[in-house]
């Protein structure tokens, strides 16, 4: 499989190399109708040079497209056409400052794209280490109120009260659907593996997911109320249904736990790019110090001592980010002025936008 990667890059780069330079050939040889000289020549063989060095990987096809450029240039279209002629005037010194210029152009693009690879690889390790944090208080509280709740049952089963040790027992058991939702949460980060994934998506009708998502969630939160304005028209985007389910879901527990509502407005609308879903409560909002932060990862509120309100409200929202990003979407959050948040997050609508082609 990797021999087969490595073969399939090679080709790519070879391809991109040649398209590149037959660009670059066609367009000298239409300035050569009506242009009286061919001093412009060398300039868009570097330019060629320059994008084979962007869209190829490593310096070796950067620097081989400086070699050919140079030798192509004096056998092509420098007079006498279709032969070499080293005897021209001044041309070593011509020809080897085109070549110096064209190895510099590639070797500063190659690796201007290396810089970019690490600091890519730097916001991956920053938002794993930021998962790790949240996640490590996250499972920890869970399964301390689990032993807690099980230990007190078990230890003292004869003397509790029926009704006591059917509170324990619902505790244990709101702690474990919590622990479910931690590990759907990093196994969506496995399957993104950090926000330039490329991840599989299918035309998902939007009507069924949300409707999908608020399913879910009223299971959990029954007693909320959640209305969802949607256009009249189907909608058809290209998504992974699950993550984006999952995206809701968890904006949605976000409005209840942290901001403390009981009524959630969903407003899904669309234009030619995108669609915008935004999750709208009528809570007690964000904090201003989190606003910034809050896709960041390992945020804790700390102002209410209610088990859920202590909870981590940073992983869930640092995988949500993660998982539209690698659908090259945005989010983003605010207050709204007539009080509660409102969370949005964007999704392209074609699937041109996504892969980047």
């Amino acid at each position: 499989m990797k021999n087969i990667k490595i073969k399939n890059s090679i080709w790519k780069n070879c391809l991109v190399t040649i398209a590149i330079f037959a660009i670059a050939a066609g367009f000298c040889f239409l300035l050569q109708r009506v242009a009286s000289t061919d001093t412009h020549v060398p300039l868009i063989f570097v330019l060629a040079v320059l994008f084979i060095s962007r869209f190829t990987q490593g310096y070796v096809y950067g620097i081989a497209a400086s070699l050919l450029a140079v030798i192509g240039v004096n056998f092509v279209f420098t007079y006498p056409y279709f032969k070499f002629d080293f005897t021209i005037t001044g041309y070593p010194i011509t020809f080897l400052a085109m070549l110096a210029v064209a190895i510099s152009v590639s070797a500063l693009t190659t690796q201007i794209k290396k810089q970019e690879q690490i600091k890519l690889e730097i916001e991956k390790e920053k938002m794993r280490g930021n998962l790790l944090r949240a996640v490590s208080h996250d499972i920890r509280t869970p399964l301390t109120s689990i032993v807690g709740s099980a230990s007190a049952v078990i230890d003292n089963y004869e003397v509790l009260p029926d009704d006591k040790k059917l509170e324990l027992t619902k505790d244990i058991r709101d702690e474990a659907q919590w622990l479910i939702r931690i590990v759907e949460n990093l196994l969506s980060v496995t399957r993104i593996n950090g926000s330039s994934a490329n991840i599989s998506t299918n035309l998902e009708v939007v009507e069924e997911i949300a409707g999908s998502a608020v399913q879910k969630f009223l299971k959990r939160f029954p007693d909320v109320k959640v209305d969802v304005n949607i256009p009249g028209e189907v909608l058809l985007v290209p998504m992974d249904g699950i993550l984006i389910e999952q995206v809701i879901v968890n904006l949605l527990e976000n409005s209840v736990l942290h901001g403390e509502t009981d009524r959630i407005v969903m407003n899904i609308t669309n234009n030619e790019r995108e669609v915008i879903f935004a999750v709208e409560d009528d809570g007690r909002g964000i904090r201003p110090d989190v606003l910034p932060v809050m896709f960041e990862g390992g945020l804790h509120t700390e102002e209410s001592e209610e088990p859920d309100s202590r909870r981590n409200m940073g992983i869930g929202l640092s995988v949500c980010m993660s998982i539209v990003k690698a659908h090259k979407g945005d989010m983003k959050a605010e207050n709204r002025k007539e009080g509660g948040a409102s969370v949005k997050f964007s999704l392209p609508l074609k699937k041109e936008q996504i892969y980047g082609n």
